[in-house]
């Protein structure tokens, strides 16, 4: 089978597409051939060896399709099931294996792309609007970098379970993307001072909950954008990560709560994570839930994926817009 390889730490040329043998499942495990992959970050950090791997591997973890084979043991699932993983060990490549307690069901209604697309994104999304802060109706929330792929979810999200959703991004393009999520309102930072236009819309009281993940250069404006004993949920570090910082600010600025979740530990238990990812699947199936589709390219052009990535990054930093999946 065809599947991408690292054979060194480097730059995105490092992908080199190459024939392998197909995988077989293990005990507990099921083989899927991929219809899609989704492409992610994290997969960036592991090609240029800011997160280390041992080599040659196939990178992504992400991916949908049909299962091919089923190891000794699985009962939950059979050949020819559409599916749905971030568990795949290697997923830029044609086939892939993952625990069998770790793949989803696709439902009738959600295919492939949009199937692979949901997953980190959304499951982060997720677990962010109902568990890190729960979200009930009338609570208001303010989602920084509201046009990236976890911001869109959150925004649809956020607005589904009853809060008033205030968004941030970078220009009117991104902003109309934002109310079409769901946005109350929205913000462009490149002109407006977020801090002051947040004290304006609730009339100088903040809001309950800062969903922040751009990490160092908002920071300090999020904290300032809460109401008293609100709480501040720093969700990722887009921006890089936050200095060493005085826990007594959270005191005076009105005994304010912080908190940094981890993905890993919202997904430990194979049942929540199977909750989750069927909640999500179920609301796009419904047509409440919309995923968004950057690019879709051909494994093949794994390279241009990953350049693509980089460059929205280093020009953007806070955002990325919509997904990127690779079509074997």
């Amino acid at each position: 089978m065809r599947a991408i390889r690292v054979c060194a730490p480097g730059g995105p040329e490092v992908l080199r597409l190459e024939e392998i043998s197909e995988p077989t499942p293990g005990p507990g495990e099921v083989v899927v051939r991929l219809e899609a992959i989704g492409v992610n970050v994290l997969e960036v950090f592991q090609r240029n060896g800011d997160v280390p791997m041992k080599t040659p591997f196939t990178p992504g973890g992400e991916g949908a399709g049909v299962v091919v084979a089923v190891g000794d043991g699985v009962s939950t699932l059979r050949v020819g099931d559409r599916v749905t993983s971030q568990a795949f060990t290697g997923s830029y490549a044609e086939l892939a294996r993952a625990p069998a307690e770790r793949v989803v069901r696709l439902p009738d209604g959600v295919d492939a792309r949009a199937g692979a697309a949901v997953m980190a994104r959304g499951i982060t999304a997720h677990y962010l609007a109902t568990t890190t802060y729960p979200l009930k109706p009338g609570d208001r929330c303010l989602v920084q970098a509201a046009a990236g792929g976890v911001g869109l979810f959150l925004c649809q999200i956020a607005k589904r379970r009853g809060a008033w959703v205030l968004g941030t991004t970078a220009d009117d393009e991104r902003a109309a993307l934002v109310r079409e999520a769901g946005a109350d309102d929205v913000i462009v930072y490149s002109r407006s001072d977020v801090v002051g236009e947040v004290k304006r819309l609730t009339n100088g009281e903040g809001v309950d909950v800062v969903y922040d993940s751009v990490g160092k250069d908002t920071f300090d404006e999020s904290i300032d954008c809460l109401g008293m004993r609100g709480m501040m949920v720093l969700c990722g570090s887009a921006s890089g990560p936050v200095p060493p910082f005085d826990p007594q600010v959270l005191n005076r600025k009105g005994s304010l709560y912080l908190t940094r979740p981890l993905f890993a530990h919202y997904v430990a238990d194979p049942a929540e994570l199977t909750a989750r990812v069927t909640d999500l699947l179920n609301w796009i199936a419904a047509g409440w839930l919309h995923v968004r589709i950057h690019r879709a390219l051909p494994l093949t052009d794994a390279i241009e994926a990953h350049r693509i990535l980089e460059a929205h990054r280093a020009v953007e930093n806070r955002e990325t817009g919509g997904k990127m999946v690779l079509v074997p």
